[in-house]
């Protein structure tokens, strides 16, 4: 059995699960959020404050997307109580950012703005001119936003020049050698 699968999935008192026609509903006081699960080999099964997730087969297929829905469900109940954050981090010379409503306005090293709407369900904010947070209860929406924010300028390996999360590690490549 699935070891993430066959884990319990403990639901705070503040938070609501319902389970109806193979769709996870999960209602908290940072909003609300809606899984559908396709699979029809795996059931929710919701009882005194605790989500199991089960399989009805030991199909290849089952085993995987057992553990998945399971994770799923999981960052749902503690995204609606804590929103997920994913900061990035500006480095280069005259490299910027400001926020202004939904909207992320970069100076990357460009002849022209970066302008990035942000989705629904997400809040950009600016710390500082070099700090971008990206903030929201959903964590796959929260991720993919970084990641399309750091795909307008990636890191360059020779200078470090460009967007990078506040974790990423840039492994600096050695310089022309010529001359020496």
């Amino acid at each position: 059995m699935s070891r993430i699968g066959r884990m319990h999935i403990a639901v705070p008192a503040n938070v609501t699960v319902s389970y109806n026609d193979g769709l996870v509903n999960v209602k908290g006081p940072k909003g609300e959020l809606t899984q559908k699960i396709a699979d029809g080999n795996i059931g929710v099964e919701i009882s005194d404050g605790v989500i199991n997730v089960t399989r009805s087969n030991d199909a290849k297929e089952t085993k995987a997307r057992h553990g998945l829905y399971r994770q799923l469900i999981a960052n749902m109940v503690k995204g609606v109580v804590e929103p997920y954050t994913r900061t990035l981090q500006i480095a280069g010379v005259g490299y910027k950012a400001s926020v202004s409503g939904n909207k992320l306005v970069m100076n990357i090293g460009f002849s022209h703005p970066v302008e990035f709407v942000a989705p629904a369900g997400i809040t950009l904010a600016c710390p500082d001119a070099t700090t971008v947070t990206v903030t929201g209860i959903d964590k796959d929406l929260v991720g993919q936003t970084a990641a399309n924010i750091r795909s307008k300028k990636p890191v360059e390996p020779y200078h470090g020049y460009g967007l990078r999360y506040n974790d990423e590690v840039v492994l600096h490549k050695e310089g022309k050698t010529a001359g020496k």
